[in-house]
């Protein structure tokens, strides 16, 4: 057993048994690991942006980590917008990042780099082996790590020879970390602020946003008159028929700010205080009111099962509570009376035609809120946001929650400009013939940067300044690129052409694409 096999061994028995690789010389034991044994299924991208991105995803629909195999500081470094969105979603991710042998950095060859510098940005927790013994004991501090709160990012730097180099045993798997319970008396103070009858908003994130959750916290917003509310990009919002609906916080800074205008208090669960996405000229950061209290019932890493539950507990004891009342979306359908392809018509058929328990991925830019209102009464299903902001998040996320739950169809909406971030991801979707559903949203066009470029009071724009904006000249076929990686595809120019192949594919399992031309 080298220090490879045993690393190997350890995240298999510490229930890892995924991993989304983009390999090079210095992970070649580790490759060579993974080929000898079924427990661990490997998934090869073409980009390391489509490795963390994948990770991310799969770890917000399985909660548990999937391991990722890179390579070297640059490598890890190309992995790193997604890392950042993995990060802000809460995701746990295992990163394994093969290094130079420990005794060729001396040389400083042409790979070598600051890895360790880079590794503790993009992570939470990062450790460097120091023996063949000592590889494989970092791989178990590393999932431990990665389940620590509500989910971290735990990254492990494995010199080439220590994988390669022999030892006696795998280290044992290390207890799952226990939830960071929320203080009695911070449970007190939010039910005691909730008594006094003052028009609230419960924030919410993270797990607080799952159906159990929201079922129990419905009960409350409708025995005490709460408005419940997430964040612009939730990390996994359970929706749809016969769930409890949640507002969600516009994105541009003034329309976020009236949103929370009317309330007194703001009560954060898993969420962190609200501000804007960008600053802007005479525009407030800040988003909340003066006159509103800030009250934080549970941190975004604490056990927000536990504090829901508490909370609910605590409130009862004072106040009569009927789940019966509790406000939940009713399944419609809707008629689509337009034949122009836009964002209304778009989330008119997909809420018609989304299977039950549906993921959506949504990277859909300047479309993507117009189908969320219109896809409020589709069938249940769970939505997934760009967390970070980082673009190029939609398609890996996509691939890396169908691997985690296969039996269920996966919807990304992708806008054109993002997509071309990590289009690689079409190609693995097609490897591992997960069900995805690509619907591409071409406007040929940064669309959200010519809203962002009036905003900021940049000046008027002149011919130069938008044609780097401006994705045509030459107009780029999507349905093309996926056919040229593998992939079924087709192009929509109407609402009539999208409803028919948008509903072939909910029909059909499979990966495919539907360009979707705006």
């Amino acid at each position: 057993m080298n220090g490879a096999d045993a690393l190997l061994k350890t995240l298999v028995d510490s229930g890892v048994d995924l991993c989304f690789a983009n390999p090079g010389t210095s992970e070649m034991q580790l490759v060579s690991a993974i080929g000898q044994t079924d427990a661990m299924r490997p998934v090869l991208c073409l980009f390391e942006g489509v490795v963390s991105g994948a990770a991310d995803g799969y770890a917000r629909m399985a909660d548990k980590p999937a391991a990722t195999l890179l390579h070297l500081g640059s490598g890890f470094s190309n992995s790193l917008a997604n890392m950042h969105n993995a990060r802000r979603a809460g995701s746990p991710v295992v990163n394994i990042v093969g290094d130079h042998a420990s005794y060729h950095l001396q040389y400083d060859a042409p790979l070598t780099s600051d890895l360790p510098g880079i590794a503790r940005w993009g992570s939470h927790w990062t450790e460097i082996a120091h023996s063949a013994e000592d590889l494989s004991a970092a791989g178990a501090r590393a999932v431990q790590a990665s389940l620590r709160g509500n989910g971290q990012i735990a990254t492990v730097i494995a010199p080439a020879d220590y994988a390669w180099s022999d030892t006696t045993e795998a280290a044992s798997a290390l207890p799952t970390p226990e939830p960071l319970e929320v203080p009695e008396e911070r449970v007190a103070r939010v039910a005691a602020a909730l008594a006094e009858g003052r028009k609230t908003c419960l924030f919410l994130g993270g797990k607080a946003l799952r159906e159990d959750n929201l079922n129990t916290l419905g009960i409350l917003a409708e025995a005490l008159d709460l408005t419940l509310m997430c964040a612009t990009f939730p990390t996994r919002l359970q929706r749809g028929a016969g769930r409890v609906p949640v507002q969600r916080l516009p994105y541009f800074a003034e329309q976020a700010a009236e949103a929370l205008e009317p309330f007194e208090k703001l009560i954060l669960l898993g969420a962190p205080t609200p501000v804007s996405f960008f600053a802007y000229p005479e525009k407030e950061s800040w988003l909340t009111p003066e006159h509103c209290e800030l009250i934080t019932l549970a941190e975004v890493s604490e056990d927000l099962d536990g504090a829901i539950a508490a909370l609910a507990a605590a409130v009862g004891k004072s106040q009569e509570l009927t789940p019966e009342a509790t406000v939940r979306h009713q399944r419609q359908r809707q008629e689509v009376t337009e034949d122009a392809l836009n964002p209304m018509t778009l989330g008119q058929i997909i809420g018609n035609e989304l299977p039950t328990n549906a993921i959506v991925s949504d990277e859909g830019a300047t479309c993507g809120l117009g189908i969320f209102l219109f896809t409020e009464q589709a069938e249940p299903h769970d939505w997934l946001t760009l967390t970070g902001g980082a673009i190029g998040q939609g398609l890996p996320l996509a691939l890396g929650a169908a691997l985690a739950c296969p039996d269920r169809k996966v919807v990304a909406l992708e806008a054109d400009g993002s997509a071309m971030y990590t289009i690689q991801a079409l190609w693995s979707m097609v490897r591992e013939d997960v069900d995805v559903t690509v619907v591409l949203l071409n406007n040929r066009s940064y669309a959200i940067l010519n809203i962002e470029l009036a905003r900021v009071g940049a000046g008027e724009p002149n011919a130069k300044t938008l044609s780097m904006l401006d994705l045509s000249n030459p107009d780029m076929s999507y349905a093309s690129i996926a056919q040229g990686l593998g992939m079924r595809a087709s192009q929509a120019r109407t609402s009539a052409e999208f409803a028919s192949q948008f509903k072939e594919a909910m029909d059909t399992k499979g990966p495919c694409l539907i360009e979707t031309i705006l």
